[in-house]
């Protein structure tokens, strides 16, 4: 079989597909977690953290993983009250700074003051920002510079790291 031009370009472009689809996929590479030996308020070992967590917090809290576009139902959550940490129950945004990103991950334009921390992630060939909570270190989701006023920030969480608490 001859490698024509068309061929090459075809197997590029669904190289390219693949790449990006890989990007809201549960598996793959990790982003990189908070620093190893990072102390936290809450600490707990893996066994641990595999008895309290479902499979899918797991993944998304303690193996960075990123959850299913649109399949959170925090997603179309809109009453008012207060996303907490999977992990740990702190408190980690308002409903009133959520918004409809049309992403399908819920959205925040800011989180309550010191609740998360942001960490470099260079996975996937490219450079963003990960956010995990401040207390026990679980893995929320990344921050984008494309969000509402009045921050212009874009906090794209997982649902399944956040459990909602209504007012």
């Amino acid at each position: 079989m001859s490698l024509t031009r068309r061929k090459l370009l075809g197997i590029g472009g669904m190289a390219a597909a693949a790449g990006v689809l890989g990007l809201t996929a549960c598996n793959g590479p990790a982003p990189a977690a908070p620093a190893r030996g990072a102390v936290f308020e809450v600490m707990r070992s893996d066994a641990q953290w595999r008895q309290q967590l479902t499979p899918a917090q797991y993944a998304v809290l303690r193996q960075q993983g990123t959850e299913r576009a649109f399949s959170s139902p925090l997603n179309n959550e809109h009453r008012r009250g207060t996303f907490n940490c999977a992990g740990c129950a702190l408190p980690l945004f308002s409903s009133a700074t959520k918004f409809d990103s049309g992403t399908g991950w819920p959205s925040f334009w800011a989180p309550l003051h010191g609740a998360v921390g942001e960490d470099r992630d260079t996975s996937y060939g490219m450079t963003r920002v990960a956010v995990h909570c401040r207390r026990c270190g679980g893995h929320l989701g990344h921050v984008f510079e494309d969000g509402p006023r009045p921050t212009g920030l874009r906090y794209c969480m997982n649902g399944v790291a956040l459990q909602f608490v209504a007012a």
